[in-house]
């Protein structure tokens, strides 16, 4: 039997042609549109818990779903030689190398007025999520047993790719920590800090934070800050494009993510916000994450703060839910990311937050907002709140919000990559002077010249002090808390002269520890 071949019109069949290519256009247009800023990964290639580095969990088992396990655009660069580096990611250019002498937001943009770097007149100075696209979460700041004054440690890793940008610590020599190693960016914080300081916000790829640095003040009494410079240019780099889509969900069509319009409304430590995102069903969506260091801070608005827009440091499409803070104001929450931020004795314990509202600390005993709604940071994966160590006092809070993230160019990584001997960090360059590059003998410092050893103190061992502190410390914190110390009750409290609940270095008993009897069996 023969089959009859079916006759069709060929003006429907033009037409169906005709809509099809329409169909195909238009979702490739809208495709384009949406990733129309692509974003870099972090660079970060390891897993984490709440104590360091671990193998990459599997689905539905703890410290499932954090930064190395969903990977985005890996960072990649180009050095075009005549001291330029491109971005081939986020398109930008960017001066390859960085002076020795630190500078002022004035000065800086007066250099880039008149630069020809590369045969280009366009520099400027970049904005604060131009800069932070620059940071790399492999980065270390390394432990010299927090001797900031002394040379960087051979184990602190810069949180920039070296191999093609130059890098600076900061200059001891000068009188510096090595850990100063602010870069200078073109966004100030529309609030004050410090109790009334004009604030500009830097990236410090040292100790891979962004901070807003008090750069005058109302009554002068601050010289101004200064900082290293680094120029970009090219297209503009951290626009949002949002859009409500009325089902509880955002999306921003610059970068192709869709995030929850409303938040957590509570908070919760790291390893509970990593099983409250994987767990997560929403708007009809079930592929829900904790967004990394760099996605959520993308969606920080640096015209807005409590101070001066009464709202939080986001766009008003976003639902926030307020708190009080440590002063008793009417304030924002921090928010987890899922990277974790290599800092201190022990690597690994601790994770990045971006704060929406104030970032607090107390200083000469007055709780203030010390670096601005729009700083990055990171917290303890586990614990109790408390003052931290630092000169600005920052308030640990442990238990942040969480505001979650899906789509974009994103893969989930199952099991641990193969290591590239050839990536970074491969080989760590360090621009040249007196104080930068040069290995640390963590022990053969000043401090240990200050303090004759005790009876029994090796050379290679710290001081009994900095002992006292790194022998009880669980939580890398700095500090020995009460339930850390592991004397007599009443001895805690009279060490404690500051009252604060932790004993410091400066609080720490002398001389070795008293032998305790063992009772007779």
């Amino acid at each position: 039997m023969v089959n009859k071949i079916k006759k069709t019109n060929p003006i429907k069949t033009i037409v169906l042609m005709l809509t099809l290519m329409l169909f195909v256009l238009s979702s490739f247009s809208v495709a384009a549109f949406q990733v129309s800023q692509p974003m870099t990964d972090t660079g970060q290639n390891d897993c984490y818990s709440n104590d360091g580095q671990i193998s990459f969990p599997s689905q539905n088992s703890p410290y499932f779903g954090q930064d190395a396990q969903y990977t985005t655009n890996p960072m990649a660069y180009r050095d075009n030689g005549g001291g330029t580096v491109s971005d081939l990611v986020t398109g930008l250019m960017w001066s390859k190398a960085v002076d020795e002498t630190k500078v002022s937001l004035v000065t800086a943009h007066k250099t880039a007025e008149k630069m020809t770097l590369g045969g280009y007149s366009d520099w400027r100075v970049p904005n604060i999520k131009e800069l932070y696209s620059l940071m790399n979460f492999s980065g270390n700041t390394g432990f010299n047993n927090r001797n900031l004054k002394a040379a960087a440690p051979s184990n602190a890793i810069p949180y920039i790719n070296t191999d093609f940008f130059e890098f600076r610590f900061g200059n001891t020599v000068a009188g510096e920590r090595y850990i100063d190693a602010q870069w200078l960016s073109s966004t100030r914080y529309v609030s004050t800090t410090m109790n009334g300081a004009k604030t500009l916000f830097g990236v410090n790829f040292a100790d891979g934070r962004i901070k807003g640095y008090g750069y005058s003040h109302s009554k002068g009494r601050r010289p101004e800050k200064k900082f290293y410079a680094r120029y970009v240019r090219g297209n503009r780099y951290g626009t949002n494009d949002f859009k409500d889509n009325k089902d509880g969900t955002v999306s921003d069509n610059a970068t192709g993510l869709m995030w929850m319009k409303t938040d957590s409304g509570k908070g919760m430590n790291w390893s509970e916000a990593l099983t409250y995102a994987e767990n997560f069903e929403y708007g009809g969506y079930n592929d829900w994450r904790l967004p990394n260091a760099k996605e959520l801070q993308y969606i920080v608005d640096y015209t807005r703060s409590p101070d001066t827009t009464d709202s939080a440091a986001i766009d008003s499409v976003f639902d926030m839910t307020p708190i009080k803070n440590e002063k008793g104001q009417t304030d924002y929450p921090y928010f987890w990311t899922s990277t974790t931020h290599l800092d201190g004795p022990q690597p690994g314990n601790h994770a990045v937050y971006i704060s929406f509202g104030r970032a607090m600390g107390k200083m000469r005993g007055t709780n203030m907002d010390v670096h601005g709604a729009g700083a990055q940071r990171s917290d303890p994966k586990k614990g109790q709140g408390h003052i931290s160590r630092g000169p600005q006092g920052d308030w640990v809070r442990v238990n942040n919000f969480v505001r979650l993230v899906r789509g974009g160019s994103v893969t989930q990584v199952q099991e641990e990559p193969a290591k590239d001997k050839s990536g970074y960090p491969y080989k760590i360059k360090v621009a040249d002077n007196k104080a930068i590059g040069k290995a640390l003998d963590p022990f053969q410092t000043k401090q240990l010249e200050r303090q004759p050893p005790q009876p029994g103190h090796r050379p290679d061992q710290p001081p009994d002090r900095m002992g006292f502190v790194l022998r009880l410390d669980k939580d890398g914190d700095g500090k020995v808390s009460r339930s850390e110390f592991d004397g007599p009750r009443p001895h805690f409290f009279q060490l404690d002269t500051d009252q604060d609940g932790y004993l410091s270095e400066d609080e720490a008993p002398k001389g070795p520890p008293p032998r305790r009897k063992v009772p007779r069996q």
